[in-house]
């Protein structure tokens, strides 16, 4: 089963809900977490423990590391005619026609391959050009896997892919998504079997969970809610969830001790234990849900 841990915005407890889950879960089963918020992954930080510590290069020895490359499109002169076919293809501008042959842009393009499909004098080929790395990690039942986009870099969806391409078939797999509800988390939530959405219960969180439940509802992908930092004083998040008909999955309580324990690294389940018995509560409805939804599905 693959859990996607996504969220409207950024510093709603994502991450800390995704560790959380994927630890409780390995103290009796393989889990598998994915990191791919490639762009800043911070899942790390709360994985002293399995994964140790990178030196002062960045440099983690016990990481397995793989590039990540794309297809780009590289230009034989000899043979080009400038006709300007490719160019026009290209719905991504990432070859303009100039005086001299093709101009290529590689960080446009998407990888296609429609340039090198229509070159009448088949003047273009594709080249490998690395994009970002890949890191995995494993302890005992945890497997943990991040993606890294290189700097300056405008696409993270390649990495993404390539994160969730990694992962073993067998047991758990619990992926934390990018923040936010573009092209990169949607790659990140699409082809799960649920999404937890995390949010905070103040009228900027209610606005971004709003939108990022129009996305999981276009994708298809049964979902539930997390509010972090719950005050009882703020109702709007769990008033609308229930119109909505939102499964509210669990309300972590606003404390001081998760957020000093989160400053220092530490997991939220290693500073609220009690918490522990309703992270198993939640994954078995998540079960019943999921299971629902498929059957709803096939009907």
């Amino acid at each position: 089963m693959r859990i996607a841990i996504a969220s409207g915005k950024g510093g709603t407890g994502k991450t800390t809900v995704a560790v959380s889950l994927a630890l409780s879960v390995a103290t009796r089963e393989k889990v598998s977490l994915l990191d791919c918020d490639v762009e800043e992954p911070n899942a790390a930080l709360f994985l002293h423990e399995q994964i140790g510590s990178a030196d002062k290069h960045g440099f983690n020895p016990n990481a397995d590391t793989a590039q990540v490359f794309v297809k780009v499109p590289k230009v034989d002169n000899d043979k080009c005619t400038k006709c300007g076919r490719c160019s026009s293809v290209c719905e991504f501008n990432a070859i303009a026609l100039t005086k001299t042959g093709p101009m290529i842009f590689p960080e446009l393009c998407h990888s296609c391959g429609g340039c090198a499909l229509f070159c009448p004098t088949q003047a273009i080929t594709e080249a490998d050009r690395a994009v970002g790395k890949i890191h995995r990690f494993v302890h005992e039942n945890l497997t943990f896997i991040e993606g890294l986009l290189n700097v300056g870099e405008a696409m993270s969806t390649p990495v993404i892919c390539k994160v969730k391409k990694m992962v073993a078939t067998d047991g758990l797999v619990i992926v934390d998504c990018p923040p936010g509800t573009a092209c990169p988390m949607v790659a990140a939530v699409r082809d799960v079997d649920f999404a937890i959405l995390v949010t905070e219960p103040t009228p900027f969180g209610l606005h971004d969970l709003t939108l990022a439940v129009e996305t999981v509802r276009e994708l298809s992908v049964p979902f539930g809610v997390i509010v972090n930092r719950a005050d009882d004083a703020e109702l709007c998040v769990r008033e609308y969830c229930q119109k909505e008909k939102i499964p509210l999955l669990l309300e972590i309580p606003d404390s001081r001790a998760v957020a000093e324990g989160y400053s220092r690294g530490v997991p939220i389940l290693a500073s609220m234990p009690e918490l522990a018995g309703a992270y198993e509560k939640m994954l078995v409805q998540i079960g019943v849900l999921a299971q629902a939804a498929c059957c709803g599905g096939n009907q």
